[in-house]
């Protein structure tokens, strides 16, 4: 769930990159950084934490050039690492940095490939370096000096070939210009735009439509599955789409919970994506639970708000923002270690008493998924005097692990997994819990854009659009991603180690 910019103008380029980012900061508060290209040099800064602890304006000034490309990072396995902030570089061919949103499902056979055959080395733990070092690899195998953009396309391909999941890359050659592309599938989001200034066309290119339209760039189109976008130093754009591309899947969970709600992916408004799934869990309620008593529907901040608001209106009841959010604490679903999350969610959220006393409360989350943060709440809730607390999630049950690029944990850390709907309520410590119908959730992004209708569920259905998702990659991922392995392993040995071990 990392977010992604890149920027080719006319001039200078580091601000406009700084406050897309910002704009992105939701999809990953570990790390940040930017490249940038002036001439045939590049200027990197990069480190750990949140944009405005990485850059000031001593840095800011040093990035020079009229074309470069920006990274936010949220781990999806390990804990923060600055060796594995982004973007990253490679001197050959040309010099390359490179930028990714996203988790390939085969790495440990390409990083295999990347030693013996193709004799190159990896320096990190991270997957975004290992399609870099491919695509470096494909361009090496053109031997160009100078590559237009047939070459750049026969390269995304062997990447496209190689490299299986979900991915969003933005790449800039030495030279040879800017570079994007998205998976075959377009499964994570990648969205293109522009703006014209003096006569000359900018570009830009981004995880989320908000970042272009806080810079000034018009939304042009979001790429399609297998699509790159290629701008030579001319300015000049060319385009091609893979004829390995398969029908458009992007992440169901984006539209839940992921993306702000003022941005549009793929042509689906993701506001209005969220009231129609208000309505659908109202329709529900009524259908299921007609005599269900309720006082007051309070929205846990802030990504539930629009939900919570339209099922408040389609049920003619009292709508509340009785829990308010600590604005400097991050979003804990991201936050890398369960003993973290744990400690940031009650200095996250502090409830308004008068709002819950004497009152039977459906409380509206956007989705389940350890449980943490919604058993603290209900506890915080029952403290401030509330008679009942029900519970209405706008996602179904999440019940298998997300492996195209967020941090969804190991299938036994999913408060979900094996249970039934009453056994979690009385997990959670819920008076009743309810959860939106997978069939409705997805009928409610196709609302917002009638075009859309085939969506990754994974997370729901356990149904993997790429196809090549097994049992025993699956349990490789559980060691990876729980959260004791978080906490106690040295990623960067125990990769070599593996690696060691495969020779």
């Amino acid at each position: 769930m990392c977010g992604i910019v890149g920027v080719f103008g006319h001039s200078p380029v580091s601000h406009v990159i700084y406050e897309s980012l910002s704009m992105l900061q939701h999809r990953g508060q570990d790390a940040a950084g930017i490249a940038t290209c002036f001439g045939e040099r590049f200027y990197l800064h990069k480190g750990n934490g949140l944009i405005t602890d990485v850059f000031d304006a001593a840095n800011m000034a040093r990035l020079l050039g009229d074309m470069g490309i920006g990274h936010v990072r949220y781990p999806t396995a390990g804990c923060a690492s600055v060796a594995e902030a982004q973007p990253f570089y490679v001197n050959s061919p040309h010099g390359i940095v490179f930028a990714h949103n996203g988790n390939l499902t085969n790495v440990a056979e390409i990083v295999e490939d990347l030693f013996k055959t193709d004799l190159r080395h990896l320096n990190t733990t991270s997957d975004s370096e290992v399609m870099l070092n491919v695509f470096a690899h494909a361009m090496t195998r053109r031997a160009m000096v100078n590559p237009n953009e047939l070459d750049i396309f026969a390269a995304v391909e062997e990447v496209h070939r190689r490299c299986k999941g979900g991915y969003a890359v933005v790449v800039m050659i030495a030279g040879v210009g800017m570079v994007a592309f998205r998976d075959l599938h377009g499964i994570r989001p990648l969205i293109f735009g522009t703006r014209v200034e003096n006569g000359k066309t900018d570009y830009m290119i981004a995880s989320e439509s908000v970042a272009l339209q806080v810079a000034g760039f018009d939304l042009h189109h979001d790429l399609a599955p297998g699509e790159v976008i290629y701008i030579d130093m001319e300015g000049d754009l060319h385009t091609h789409t893979s004829l390995q591309a398969h029908e458009k899947a992007p992440c169901l969970f984006e539209f839940v919970y992921l993306a702000r709600p003022d941005s549009v992916l793929d042509g689906a408004s993701v506001y209005e994506s969220r009231i129609h799934m208000g309505t659908k869990l109202a329709s529900k309620i009524k259908r299921e639970w007609p005599d269900l008593p309720i006082d007051v529907v309070v929205p846990i901040p802030s990504t539930s708000r629009v939900a919570a608001q339209e099922i408040a209106n389609e049920l003619g009841l009292p709508y509340r923002d009785a829990l308010v959010r600590n604005r400097y604490v991050g979003r804990t679903f991201i936050m890398p270690g369960q003993a973290q999350r744990k400690k940031s969610i009650r200095r996250k959220l502090s409830p308004i008493p008068q709002a819950f006393q004497g009152k039977d409360v459906l409380l509206v989350d956007d989705s389940i998924v350890r449980g943490n943060t919604i058993r603290e709440i209900i506890a915080m809730v029952r403290e401030q005097g509330a008679k009942h607390v029900y519970v209405c999630s706008a996602a179904p049950p999440v019940l298998f692990p997300n492996v195209y690029g967020i941090d969804m944990p190991a299938r036994s850390e999913l408060i979900a997994n094996g249970k039934t709907v009453r056994q979690l309520a009385d997990d959670i410590g819920a008076d009743e819990l309810i959860f939106q119908d997978l069939q409705d959730l997805k009928d409610a992004v196709s609302q917002a854009c009638p075009g859309l209708t085939h969506f990754d569920t994974s997370v729901f259905d356990g149904r993997y659009v790429t196809g090549d998702v097994t049992e025993e990659y699956l349990a490789t991922l559980e060691k990876q991603r729980n959260d004791a392995a978080k906490h106690t392993e040295d990623v960067a040995s125990h990769i070599s180690r593996n690696f060691s071990a495969q020779l």
